[in-house]
């Protein structure tokens, strides 16, 4: 493809996430980075300019670019120019596939904060082909989902092939716990896919139906049973979220895991009042997302496009343990980091964009995980710049 004027564009920097990402591009991204604010609303893109430029002066001249997901001549202007393109504009399934399709067309490189199943399913079989014929990367779940678990599983398995490569079964286990407030983006999200189950099941099948699996490995997504476990101290409950299935994905595209790899992913509570109130919780909210008055009434008590102020943030958290088992060797590993629905969803979204526009990677295109795409030189980035991968001893 011809050269691009911009490295890098965030598309929905108005919105409270896209404000936060824009924030930590102006103060972590490199001096000579060519990006620019995406949006549908002039005015309010120009008074997030203003804001950046308060603390960085020579982002005044930021470059703001009107686009709207209605529109795709604009969206074809925007993937034309960019590299990549970051949005933050959810939920997916609603607004998301105008810029998917724009970004596979152009073989510009797609990052999003999406963790619908069927969105990123009915991607792969709508422009996953595209991508790969135009060099495009997609890469959907670049914040809490999914990048913990994803590249948590990545940090867990080069720990085991430290002690040499993984031959034989290998089977990982995440554990996520946390204290914090998921943004309203993600519970609406959340809430319409409740609502789409058959729709969710109908995209996962005619997925598996097309896409090639790997020659001589196999790498699945195994739902988990609730059960204490004895090496964390936890009890476990299944977590019915995209992130086993992208983590399944890396798996299968990365033979370093192994020729038969294995992951389950749960939350976690110290007492089994707790799991048992969480499981009753989540089975509760995805019976009333079936029943239409009860959805729109839980939508209307979360707004979109706002969230909780700096000191709450500041006192939010997350944990993910791993444990990975193979061959005798038994490694447990934890992510942890910060306020996981906000601050440390906008620096991953915008450390993924950077990795992808600016670091060596892996040559791949098409529909790819974080993992696959950009896995070592993400890894390095989130540690440098504050999330902690750390091997747990004892």
């Amino acid at each position: 493809m011809p050269d691009r004027d911009l490295d890098l564009v965030l598309f929905g920097a108005t919105g409270f996430t896209g404000r936060l990402t824009a924030e930590y591009l102006a103060a972590h991204g490199p001096d000579d980075l060519r990006w620019a604010l995406a949006g549908r609303n002039p005015a309010k893109l120009e008074d997030v300019r203003r804001s950046l430029a308060a603390e960085h002066p020579h982002l005044g001249e930021l470059e703001l670019l009107t686009a709207d997901v209605t529109d795709p001549a604009s969206l074809d202007a925007v993937a034309a120019r960019a590299e990549v393109v970051a949005t933050t504009v959810g939920p997916y399934l609603e607004h998301g596939e105008p810029l998917v399709r724009a970004c596979a067309e152009a073989g510009t490189d797609y990052l999003d904060l999406t963790g619908e199943p069927e969105f990123v399913d009915r991607m792969w079989l709508a422009h996953h082909e595209t991508a790969q014929r135009t060099g495009a990367r997609l890469v959907h779940a670049c914040g809490f989902d999914s990048v913990p678990h994803d590249l948590g599983v990545l940090f867990t398995v080069q720990q085991l092939a430290a002690d040499g490569p993984v031959d034989g079964p290998l089977t990982v286990r995440g554990v996520v716990r946390g204290g914090g407030t998921f943004s309203g983006g993600t519970f609406h999200s959340a809430l319409g896919q409740f609502a789409r189950a058959r729709q969710m099941r109908e995209a996962s099948s005619q997925r598996r139906r097309r896409e090639e699996r790997p020659t001589g490995r196999r790498s699945r997504a195994v739902a988990g049973k609730p059960h204490r476990d004895p090496l964390l101290g936890y009890w476990l409950l299944p977590l019915p979220t995209l992130d086993p299935f992208v983590v399944a994905r890396s798996g299968a595209a990365r033979a370093d895991y192994g020729p038969d790899f294995r992951y389950s992913h749960y939350a976690g509570t110290k007492t089994l009042r707790y799991a048992a109130g969480g499981a009753v919780g989540v089975t509760a909210l995805g019976l009333a997302a079936q029943v239409g008055p009860l959805r729109k009434a839980l939508l209307g008590k979360v707004a979109q496009g706002d969230g909780p102020d700096e000191g709450r943030r500041a006192k939010s958290w997350f944990s993910v343990d791993l444990v990975g088992e193979t061959g005798g060797r038994t490694v447990h590993t934890r992510v942890s980091g910060g306020d996981p629905g906000y601050d440390e969803t906008a620096k991953m979204l915008a450390e993924a964009a950077l990795s992808l526009a600016l670091d060596d990677n892996p040559t791949t295109s098409g529909q790819v995980t974080t993992a696959v795409a950009m896995g070592e030189s993400l890894l390095a980035r989130l540690q440098a710049a504050g999330m902690r991968f750390e091997v747990v001893e004892g």
